[in-house]
């Protein structure tokens, strides 16, 4: 037999990029950035694991005559291993229904909404100017299903959502459903006068829990489908920690009964059970530390606002006590006037010395709470933001040998 080629370069400089971006990522930063999060050590073990390459598909069907009930064999593990992660799903979120398949966030929704929701109906979303999640917007998940998308208002601090508003814009709109769901997300909905608004014309709420998925799992922020919502999904990413992926949850048989035929083979095909297993171990971490690490995230949130602002660093919501999310929001037109820089230009400073937030004045607390950081610990942060990323100091090694005493997740 003849010898095969060993590694090409190709594949050589591949793993030395996987290697710098493991060690830069996952030991040399300190990551604020709000869509991110740290999987645990199990979850990553999942993910390579022998399920990368496996399939299954349960189903309840005749083929040439013969009653069968999945398509492959091999099965018997990742069935259950996905039976594991839906009920852990429903014990969470409060509903009776759930499915750990959908690939992402933004799949979810649209696992949701497609089944439930024909062509030309009618949908208020939040506008993208006002913190709202871009695939609601008119040209994108609309503009795919003929679905007609007015606003829902938000304003003031925080891009809050008042409740008369909500209400009113519902009786004059008689929308087919509201989507819940910010990408700049600091404090919760009035969910019970907007579902009892909505459910009196025969409308459907969503809640897109995406960022902060993981304070619902944990008992903070809100509790959707008992306030109200008739199907709650998201992304598993973000404040929740899990890897890359999503989740849908309804208390609602009927409308499962529509929305979990509709996944397979319409909305995607193969679930990729090696995340599955690494969003069960998530969740099932959730549900052993999920209380206290939600909590400890928003105490990060409200401190670190507090000490950045006393640093200095003009932040949205200062009156209302910055956040109850994993969230921060830098007022980049004060940040301009005080500091001459906007939002992506700090950014780009602060990745210099080894801080991470996003290019659009977004911080996070999610990671750095997962890491093991108290509320007793933001001041430091502030002062290290503050000095790397408006001052142009050089606190890079400062950052490093802070960063590098963590090194074991705490809430995993």
């Amino acid at each position: 037999m003849n010898a095969l080629p060993g590694p090409s370069e190709n594949e050589r400089t591949l793993a030395r990029l996987v290697r710098a971006h493991d060690r830069w990522r996952g030991r040399d930063v300190l990551n604020l950035l709000p869509s991110e999060n740290a999987v645990s050590p199990a979850a990553r073990k999942y993910l390579s694991s022998d399920l990368a390459g496996r399939y299954t598909l349960p189903l309840d069907t005749e083929w040439h005559g013969e009653r069968i009930d999945n398509s492959y064999t091999g099965t018997r593990y990742t069935d259950e291993i996905e039976q594991l992660g839906n009920a852990s799903a429903a014990r969470l979120f409060h509903g009776r229904y759930a499915t750990v398949r959908p690939l992402s966030g933004h799949i979810a929704a649209l696992a949701a909404l497609v089944p439930l929701l024909p062509a030309k109906s009618r949908i208020l979303a939040i506008e993208p100017k006002e913190g709202g999640y871009d695939g609601y917007a008119p040209g994108y998940i609309p503009a795919l299903f003929g679905y007609t998308v007015r606003p829902l208002p938000a304003s003031g601090p925080g891009f809050t959502v008042d409740a008369a508003l909500a209400v009113e814009t519902i009786e004059r709109e008689r929308p087919d459903a509201v989507i819940l769901g910010q990408s700049f997300f600091l404090f919760p909905y009035p969910l019970r006068e907007i579902a009892e608004a909505a459910h009196a014309r025969n409308a459907l709420v969503f809640y897109d829990a995406s960022h902060v998925l993981g304070l619902v799992a944990g008992g903070e922020f809100q509790d959707p489908l008992r306030e109200g919502a008739d199907v709650l999904f998201g992304s598993t990413h973000k404040s929740f920690p899990g890897p890359q992926g999503g989740i849908l949850v309804t208390d609602r048989e009927d409308l499962f009964r529509q929305m979990d035929p509709a996944l397979v083979w319409r909305i995607f095909d193969n679930a990729h059970w090696n995340r599955i297993a690494g969003v069960t171990q998530t969740l099932l971490e959730m549900e052993r530390v999920g209380p206290e690490y939600a909590r400890t995230i928003v105490r990060n949130s409200q401190a670190l606002g507090g000490a950045l602002s006393e640093e200095g660093v003009p932040l949205i919501a200062e009156a209302e006590g910055f956040s109850r999310s994993h969230q921060l929001h830098i007022d980049p037109e004060r940040l301009r006037a005080a500091h001459g820089l906007g939002p992506s230009a700090l950014a780009r400073r602060l990745e210099r010395q080894r801080l991470l937030i996003d290019l659009v004045g977004r911080i996070g607390t999610a990671e750095a709470t997962r890491l093991g950081l108290t509320p007793e610990e933001m001041p430091r942060l502030a002062e290290l933001f503050v000095r790397g990323g408006i001052r142009k100091e050089k606190v890079a090694p400062e950052v490093l040998a802070w960063r590098r005493t963590y090194r074991e997740l705490r809430f995993a």
